[in-house]
């Protein structure tokens, strides 16, 4: 006789228990609706990931505001129009781009090591491989996320017709094929391939400290190194010019709307939340790490800009908000790798070694006459390969088996003793990064160069491209060049009223 103890909901059990005329069809009874809650339960769980999930893209999406604020208050008042249509955009054709190419080179499986090749289009999508339409936005938000600091790089002298190729091939090929390597199940590097991991682990990036920064950043850097700075960057005897932003109120409003943005970006990574670690029912699962995450990403950035405001000062004798809002943000592209798998204490030393690095790789850019408007290819290159090391120094081994079960003896960080395989594993993502957006990225905008798409004539740029390009002006402004050269450009405020004349500005 089946007692309460073995009882696995089996009818014919249920009625032994039960008892009397009806027990058989009291059973099915209770055993149907026991399934009923059963499956309900489970619809309600894929729902709660779904909607964590599409939660996370919209978040990761209102970046893209952040960084239009934050382009269009570091540049120049006569080149705002022309930022801000950049940045819409790299939304607007990474969409396309990559629902047609980017979304199936990176994830379209099963698949070879190097790229995908399924889902084109969107295409059998919905899966039984678990991707979902949500998938889609979610990684679309990435992909566009890359384009956005490529184009901070090279603002204020670059074509039109440039943005809109580079931003086309960089979200629809180059990308995703990177993406594919480090966070598909069949990429050759991903910490996530259901074969053989590369030293045993495969790359832990949880969010793209490399994927995304880095090949965003590297990017920029060939772009921004092809065109040449812009001019009066740098004077006759070689010293560095500051062309300063127009508006530190647009820097700081991006600031906190990437920071906002970011809580998507780095727990959102998880693709869901509603997974125990270990037995059901208890209070430590997946909710537990996403939130950790959010603290070591808000840790991390905190600590960045602290330091990036002590060192500049020392350096400079200011306090600048400016470099203190790069500061933060490059804490946040350095954390983004590791932000799963360390420890909140093991952040704040990420942070302040972000804040380093970002100061030196702008020293760096500066002596070498390496103008980049946004400091965008020193603070997504340069933090996001830092965070990349960071995270092969610091992962903790409990973490790195919750967040990527399924291997037992995985390699974790080398300073809390799990080995160098990690290290060596992240060394070469590192290296293979930076050789493929060369190989890629590089002769594209050589070619665009020889072939005059590239930067606009030296008359446009010192106009600005408001004016040549697009009609006119953000608003009307009194900017600092115009009281050297008030020759240039004459400017003129018309009032509401008809009748009143032009004053001059």
């Amino acid at each position: 006789m089946a007692t309460w103890a073995t009882l696995d909901c089996s009818a014919t059990q249920l009625a032994d228990l039960l008892g009397g005329p009806n027990s058989t069809g009291a059973a099915n009874f209770i055993c149907n609706q026991i399934a009923v809650v059963s499956t309900k339960l489970s619809d309600t769980a894929y729902a709660v990931d779904t909607t964590f999930l599409l939660f996370s893209a919209y978040l990761v999406f209102s970046m893209q505001l952040g960084f239009a604020m934050l382009c269009a208050g570091s540049v120049r008042a006569k080149n705002t129009m022309n930022i801000m249509l950049t940045n819409v955009l790299d939304a607007a054709a990474g969409g396309l781009f990559y629902y047609l190419f980017g979304f199936a080179f990176a994830f379209g499986g099963p698949s070879n090591g190097f790229i995908g090749k399924h889902f084109f289009g969107l295409k059998e999508v919905p899966s039984d491989t678990g991707f979902d339409y949500s998938h889609f936005l979610y990684q679309w938000a990435f992909a566009i996320a890359a384009a956005g600091i490529t184009s901070g790089s090279i603002a204020e002298r670059t074509q039109f017709v440039a943005y809109l190729i580079y931003s086309s091939f960089l979200t629809g090929f180059v990308y995703p094929v990177v993406a594919h390597w480090f966070w598909s199940v069949d990429g050759w590097a991903s910490a996530g391939n259901t074969g053989n991991l590369l030293f045993g682990t495969g790359v832990i990036d949880f969010a793209g400290s490399g994927v995304v920064h880095m090949v965003g950043g590297i990017a920029g850097l060939w772009g921004a190194f092809i065109e040449g700075p812009r001019i009066g960057r740098f004077d006759h005897s070689g010293r560095a010019v500051a062309l300063r932003g127009h508006s530190a109120s647009l820097v700081v409003l991006g600031t906190f709307l990437l920071w906002f943005g970011w809580y998507g970006f780095n727990p959102g990574s998880f693709t869901k939340i509603l997974s125990p670690y270990g037995a059901s029912g208890s209070y430590y699962g997946m909710w537990s790490a996403v939130g950790r995450t959010a603290v070591t990403t808000t840790l991390a950035g905190c600590t960045a800009a602290l330091t990036t405001l002590f060192g500049k000062r020392i350096l400079s004798g200011h306090w600048n908000v400016t470099d203190v809002c790069n500061g933060l943000l490059g804490g946040f592209a350095a954390i983004t790798a590791g932000c799963s798998v360390v420890e909140p204490w093991a952040a704040i030393v990420c942070g302040f070694a972000a804040a380093i690095v970002l100061i030196s790789c702008n020293k760096l850019a500066e002596k070498l006459k390496f103008d980049d408007p946004l400091e965008a290819a020193q603070l997504h290159g340069g933090c996001g390969a830092w965070g990349i090391i960071f995270t092969a120094l610091f992962a903790r081994e409990k973490y790195v088996n919750e967040v990527y079960p399924g291997k037992d003896g995985r390699p974790y960080g080398l300073f809390m003793g799990g080995g160098g395989k990690l290290l060596g594993a992240h060394l070469i993502q590192i290296v293979v990064i930076i050789g493929w957006v060369s190989a890629t990225m590089g002769p594209l905008f050589f070619v665009l160069h020889k072939l005059k798409l590239l930067r606009i004539s030296a008359e446009d740029e010192m106009a600005g491209m408001d004016l040549t390009r697009h009609g006119g002006f953000a608003y009307v402004y009194h900017d600092e060049e115009d009281e050297q050269k008030p020759s240039m450009i004459q400017l003129r405020k018309v009032e509401p009223n008809a009748s009143t004349p032009p004053t001059s500005v």
